[in-house]
Order: C-alpha cells, then sequence, then structure tokens
C-alpha cells in the first residue's frame, strides 16, 4: 500500500499523465468537433500517423517545430477535405471511407518517410520541444512542474478545449455547427449551406487530429516510426463518447487514460510476477468500463452519420 501512495503522490506520474494526454486531448476535440457536424471520422488512426510524419519530416528538413505542427494541421486538413468530399458531398458510408482513409493516410505516411529515408536502420531524430517552465507558476509545489513545467503544445492543447468549448456553446458559429449534427434541414432553413459548413468542420478537426499526430514526434519522442500512434486514434472516438461531446469532459477523459497508462507503467517497476501484459490491458480495460457507464446517458447528436440532400427528409 505504502508503494501505491508513493505513486500516487509522486510528481513525475501526474507530469506523466498531462504528457500523454495530449495527443488524446487533440484528437479527442477533432473527433467531438467532427460529430457536432453531424460526420464520423474513423479516418483518425490514419490521419495521426500522416501528421506524426509530416510534422518531423518538416523537422527533419530544416524547419521550425511550430512550422511542423502548421504542416501536420495542414496534412490533416486535406484527409479531412478528402473524407468530407466523400461523404458529406457524395453521401458515402462514413463508416467505410474513414477506415479507408486510415488505410490510405498510414501506408502513404510510411512511403512517403522511406522516400525520405530510403537506407536507414533506425529513424533520424530531430530535437524535440523542451519544456517551457512558466515564470513563477512553474515553481509553487506539486502543481507547478506538473501544469507549469510542460511543453508548449500540451499549453495549446488545454488552450483549445477552453477555446472550443467558447466556440461550440456560446458562438453564433457553434450553434450553427451543433445544428448542422442535429437538424440541418432547419439550419438550411436558416440560409446556411449545411454541406460548406460540415466540411469545414471535418477539416478543422482533421487538423487538430495531425496536430496531436505530430506531438508525438515533435514533443513526446523525437523520430518517426509507423506504428507509433499504437491505436490512440481510436482511443479518441471513445472519448468522445465517454465525454458527451463536451470538450471539457474530454479532457478529463483523456486525463483518465492517461492517468491508467501512466501508473501501470510505474507499477510494472515494482510489482513482480505479474506478466507484463495485464499492466498493459489496464488503461483499456478502465476506458471500456467508464465507457460503458458513460454510454449509457449519452445523447448522440440526432444527424449524426445521416447524409444531407436539400430537399429530402
Amino acid at each position: 500500500m505504502s508503494i501505491l501512495l508513493d505513486i500516487l503522490g509522486s510528481v513525475g506520474l501526474w507530469e506523466a499523465v498531462l504528457r500523454i494526454a495530449t495527443p488524446l486531448v487533440f484528437g479527442t476535440l477533432g473527433v467531438l468537433l467532427c460529430e457536432r457536424a453531424g460526420v464520423l471520422n474513423l479516418g483518425i488512426e490514419g490521419i495521426m500517423t500522416f501528421g506524426a510524419m509530416l510534422g518531423w519530416l518538416t523537422v527533419h528538413g530544416g524547419g521550425d517545430l511550430w512550422l511542423g505542427m502548421l504542416a501536420a494541421a495542414a496534412g490533416g486538413a486535406l484527409f479531412g477535405l478528402l473524407h468530407g468530399l466523400m461523404t458529406v458531398v457524395l453521401g458515402l458510408s462514413q463508416h467505410v471511407t474513414g477506415l479507408g482513409i486510415t488505410l490510405f493516410a498510414s501506408s502513404f505516411a510510411y512511403y512517403v518517410f522511406r522516400l525520405a529515408v530510403p537506407t536507414s536502420s533506425s529513424p533520424p531524430t530531430v530535437t524535440p520541444f523542451a519544456p517551457w517552465p512558466v515564470p513563477g507558476l512553474s515553481q509553487i509545489p506539486f502543481l507547478g512542474p506538473v501544469l507549469f513545467d510542460q511543453t508548449p503544445p500540451t499549453y495549446l492543447a488545454l488552450v483549445l478545449v477552453a477555446v472550443l468549448g467558447w466556440v461550440l456553446f456560446r458562438t453564433p458559429l457553434g450553434l450553427a455547427i451543433r445544428m448542422a449534427g442535429e437538424n440541418p434541414h432547419a439550419l438550411d432553413a436558416q440560409g446556411i449551406d449545411p454541406i460548406r459548413l460540415r466540411i469545414g468542420a471535418v477539416m478543422a478537426g482533421s487538423a487538430l487530429m495531425g496536430m496531436g499526430g505530430a506531438f508525438l514526434t515533435l514533443a513526446a519522442f523525437n523520430s518517426f516510426f509507423p506504428t507509433m500512434v499504437q491505436g490512440r486514434g481510436w482511443i479518441c472516438v471513445a472519448l468522445v463518447v465517454f465525454a458527451v461531446w463536451r470538450p471539457g469532459r474530454a479532457l478529463l477523459g483523456a486525463g483518465l487514460f492517461a492517468f491508467c497508462d501512466a501508473f501501470q507503467l510505474r507499477l510494472q517497476t515494482v510489482v513482480d510476477g505479474v506478466p507484463y501484459q495485464l499492466f498493459l490491458m489496464l488503461p483499456y480495460v478502465l476506458s471500456i468500463l467508464a465507457l460503458i457507464v458513460m454510454a449509457r446517458r449519452a445523447r448522440v447528436p440526432q444527424a449524426l452519420m445521416q447524409p444531407y440532400r436539400r430537399g429530402e427528409r
């Protein structure tokens, strides 16, 4: 018991929680924005992989770290445009299209990576974002190192939670996005094109997904390898349901999963005789249990996955 309390009381654990949660926050906000507009985007796993590769490649080629994040966002937005054209304009299956984009984006990322690095046995590295302590606040005992000694993309992710929550629930644009996912015909009656709005929301959401992938190569690690996303995209899709499509709760869900992940890593070092695979299962099992509990009370956007065609009911 004392070992568990020592782990729970360590600053390193909670620093790791926020760091592990950051790509999940980016990805979950991206999925949430798409689904609020009525579009399910299962391309997130591939978009995050492509964003991770493109961000790394930009910096490896001499670009700035923030330019790498911007390039990843632009790459994600392009895949969002592709997804929007196929599902919103052509009305194709959002499930099939999303899975197809995941396969295509992941494979294309590996193809481009091998073009850039054809012979290296180990992936080249870049200098990643360094932690940026906030003057004064980072000196606060315990909370300072946890909250105010993180990398700049982590601060950006936290700001985006507040910004997206404000936009969705406090602005006319947010109301229009939510109406696109609830009743696009009513939105059209007000003179706003639901098709253009949905495509824009999917592009913006996919840009956030790309930034989540870039965080992995430009802040969490310093190189790219094709399997580095490791299912984080699918976790983000589940976290949106856990969050009942609200940005603040999305942050809570990402933090919960990150805590389980960071906690099990430390348990492996102090508990003997237990297969490590059981520890690896812990965050996923707890996330599934939390999802089951929250999903029973979740209210899905009424027009989610329903293609909009003007004049049809």
